[in-house]
């Protein structure tokens, strides 16, 4: 063989070797797709009703991996994405109190009166920046906390994709983009990998989005048991499933687009919500089922992500921050509450727990725990009732439930449910009563199953040192006092007591 062969072959073999590496070393866009309060009311996620109307989130599924009991940690957006974005339980940071550190009219929160997260935690984008991603968020923000977006994303509304971030420092920011607009285009290095944040409407308004005669009607969807069934409650209940048809164009729309700019082959894509269902009561807000269940399905090229795999251990969201950076090369920091799903060495846990503190104006406290089987709930204020005043007021589903109350015209259950005290502990066998109707927590045969889950609460309230426990700085409960004592919906409503000493 020649000299000069053989320095050919030498160098093709070196060329494809580097271009082997490089393909190898190349980090993988990551990208979050948030469906707004949706609950997986989907064919892939067993749903008779929806089955066949999800095709592309069912197909998404059937390619990538399927999380069939994802939970939240609170069931309202603020508290939630508190922790997505930290990797760390809201209880914990103190972000647990929804739309806390807000002032009105958009006015930034003085200096003394900030919610500050610790200096040595830094949020997901952050970490994802300082291992070499370029970062946008195409939707809003929500985070109980200050901070510089600027510092969090390198794009992250319609104006800074137009005319570029002027470091902006505030707590929230709603801002839908168009999928023409999404920023994964705007980085100037087209090699770089990023990492985004897409937002959907979800439950919120994605119902408009049904195809063409695919629309359920307000007859076509059965009620649960703990709804009356009239005329809003059938069409809010129903608006949820269409939300879930409408959600699956929307998702379909970003997918399209990925593949039309050439970015879906190397992007990792997770498909989860916030939290649970906000056209109902009893969902959004509040600790059942409802409110805590989400769906999570993550496709991409990873060893761990194999198509179809269906996975049915319990996870949280905190696991998606974890999971986030360690696709990304990110050392995980010692502080996240979540691990990598994906991980060799992954544990599945035995519970999963969830919070729920101030919603609004609405002061609570509801702590939660799931299981395999079990839903434990322990309510902090049962005296103040399910109906206590809340935003929706004024929405049918709450004005018509109060008539058919004074009417008398609820059953048994729903009356005590709904208008009765709370108990205190309330603990649900999900596969006999899906539902949650039956509380078992009175009931001797399920006493030691009722201490299991009461203790590990107790054991993780010490341990974590759960914020919610003490009472709500006063300056940030004056805040929010502020921020709504002008609405009918809070003049008229019988607040909560703990509002009197800013009434005068």
């Amino acid at each position: 063989m020649s000299s000069i062969v053989l320095l050919c072959l030498i160098l093709i073999s070196t060329l494809f070797s580097c271009n082997t590496k490089a393909q190898i070393n190349k980090k993988p866009n990551i990208l979050w797709v948030i469906a707004e309060d949706l609950s997986p009311f989907m064919g892939s996620y067993g749903d008779s009703i929806n089955e066949g109307h999800t095709p592309i989130i069912d197909n998404f599924a059937s390619e990538g991996v399927l999380f069939k009991r994802a939970y939240t940690t609170a069931p309202v957006c603020s508290a939630a994405r508190s922790a997505l974005i930290t990797g760390k339980m809201q209880t914990t940071t103190g972000t647990h109190n929804h739309r806390s550190n807000r002032f009105k009219d958009g006015e930034v929160v003085p200096e003394d009166l900030r919610i500050l997260l610790p200096d040595d935690m830094k949020t997901i984008p952050e970490l994802m920046k300082k291992a070499g991603y370029f970062t946008f968020n195409s939707g809003k923000d929500d985070y109980n906390f200050h901070y510089n977006r600027r510092a969090l994303y390198d794009v992250g509304t319609k104006e800074d994709y137009k005319a570029g971030m002027n470091g902006w420092q505030g707590n929230f920011a709603i801002d839908y983009m168009s999928v023409k607009d999404y920023v994964w285009n705007a980085r100037p290095d087209k090699n770089q990998p990023w990492f985004g944040q897409v937002q959907i409407m979800g439950g919120k308004r994605d119902a408009q989005y049904v195809r063409a005669g695919e629309e359920l009607g307000p007859k076509d969807v059965p009620l649960p048991p703990y709804f009356p069934d009239i005329p809003s409650q059938r069409k809010a209940w129903t608006n949820h499933y269409n939300a879930n048809r409408g959600s699956d164009v929307t998702f379909e729309n970003i997918l399209k687009q990925l593949e039309a700019d050439g970015e879906l082959e190397n992007t990792v894509i997770f498909f989860f919500s916030d939290h649970g269902s906000p056209t109902s009561l009893r969902h959004k807000q509040f600790c059942y089922e409802g409110g805590m269940q989400v769906p999570l399905i993550i496709k991409g090229s990873h060893p761990g992500l194999k198509a179809g795999l269906v996975r049915n251990d319990l996870v949280s969201l905190l696991d998606v921050s974890a999971t986030t950076l360690a696709l990304g090369g990110v050392e995980l920091p010692g502080y996240l509450d979540g691990q990598n799903l994906f991980s060799e060495n992954y544990k599945e846990v035995q519970y999963v727990i969830g919070a729920r503190d101030r919603c609004d104006y609405s002061i609570d406290r509801i702590r939660t725990v799931v299981s395999d089987q079990y839903r434990y709930i322990r309510n902090y204020y049962p005296e103040r009732p399910m109906m206590q005043a809340g935003y929706r007021d004024d929405k049918p589903i709450v004005t018509d439930l109060k008539k058919l109350h004074d009417e008398g015209k609820l059953t048994a259950y729903q009356d005590k449910h709904w208008f009765g005290d709370r108990p205190v502990e309330e603990f649900y066998n999900l596969k006999a009563d899906p539902h949650q109707i039956n509380n078992l927590a009175e009931n001797p045969e399920y006493a030691v199953l009722l201490k299991g889950h009461s203790d590990f609460l107790e054991d993780w309230i010490k341990e974590t040192d759960d914020k919610g426990q003490y009472p709500e700085d006063t300056a940030q409960l004056k805040a929010t006092f502020n921020l709504w004592k002008d609405r009918p919906v809070f003049r008229e409503a019988n607040v909560n007591p703990e509002y009197n000493q800013f009434k005068n």
